[in-house]
């Protein structure tokens, strides 16, 4: 039956040139976006555990600069500890110096005295963002992770460094509690023995067993700086891997959120290609089924 109030078949091509043009704009956006979710409605699972991922990968990001502040505080204090220990050497050499007889223990001291002037300088010198870290007595600390758990917590960790100012302690000098630098503590600055601190140190008197026994406070002074320096270095290699682990993980969540939410473009080029086809089609369809109505004329023509 032919009716020319309702034509069943443009109604039927009509429904599919719009499931084809549906289609058709989906592949358009996923192409030109380059996302296959794109927003929640494209699929509300990928898209919230996406969304939290990047939110996370944005922490770690954060972390990762932070990370690079705290290798340069950390490789600040390892220079200045460093080059503190040069400096001492030179002062043991200069007290080996003046075991000597008939040196001028007054010039030698001279010399030791700018040597002095200069480890003060170092440790002065030694600081990055404010902080330092071979001069004072409190705790300091750099993030080292961001973490989500099981639950869905989040947390930010650290790694702690305590400057303790005593003798054998791991600072040039200790703090004087307002941000300045108090030259009586410290490796450098604690009064050991008889002969005062390597800061204080005054050879130009002294006998050869005093001279000894400066020897022996040198000594010491330098294993100390070395064992600052070597908790400096470990702090400064775990940072290192710290960063590498940071930038690698970063990378696998990137990944990971892509192969939830990014489009497939060799898929989606075929189906692009596929559907615009059926366009073009469903249109021919649609043109044919309306052209029909038409034919009904042909009925009344004498």
């Amino acid at each position: 039956m032919t009716s020319i109030l309702t034509n069943v078949a443009a109604m039927s091509a009509l429904q599919t040139l719009r499931s084809i043009n549906s289609n058709l704009e989906d592949t358009q956006n996923r192409v030109s976006s380059g996302y296959r979710v794109a927003e929640a409605k494209d699929n509300a699972a990928y898209w919230s555990i996406a969304t939290t991922m990047r939110s996370d990968n944005k922490a770690l990001s954060a972390v990762s600069d932070a990370l690079g502040l705290g290798a340069a505080k950390v490789d600040t204090a390892y220079s200045a500890m460093d080059s503190a220990i040069d400096i001492v050497s030179e002062i043991k050499a200069k007290i080996v110096a003046a075991t000597e007889k008939g040196v001028d223990k007054t010039k030698i001291q001279d010399e030791i005295s700018q040597l002095q002037q200069q480890l003060l300088s170092v440790a002065q010198s030694a600081s990055f963002s404010g902080e330092n870290w071979v001069a004072g007595n409190t705790t300091k600390s750099v993030v080292s992770s961001f973490i989500r758990d099981a639950n869905g917590q989040v947390s930010v960790q650290t790694t702690e460094y305590v400057l303790d100012d005593t003798s054998m302690g791991n600072v040039l000098f200790g703090g004087d509690g307002s941000g300045g630098i108090d030259t009586a503590s410290g490796i450098l600055g604690t009064a050991t023995g008889t002969v005062g601190s390597i800061y204080g140190m005054n050879i130009s008197t002294f006998s050869t067993d005093a001279i000894n026994s400066a020897l022996t406070t040198v000594e010491s002074g330098i294993k100390a700086m070395t064992k600052a320096a070597s908790q400096l270095g470990s702090i400064s290699t775990r940072i290192d891997l710290q960063e590498s682990f940071v930038s690698n993980l970063s990378d696998s969540i990137d990944s990971g959120v892509g192969r939830l939410v990014d489009a497939d473009m060799e898929e989606e080029s075929s189906k692009l290609t596929a559907l615009q086809t059926q366009q073009q089609l469903a249109i021919q369809s649609l043109s044919i089924a309306n052209s029909s109505a038409q034919n009904v004329l042909t009925l009344f023509k004498g």
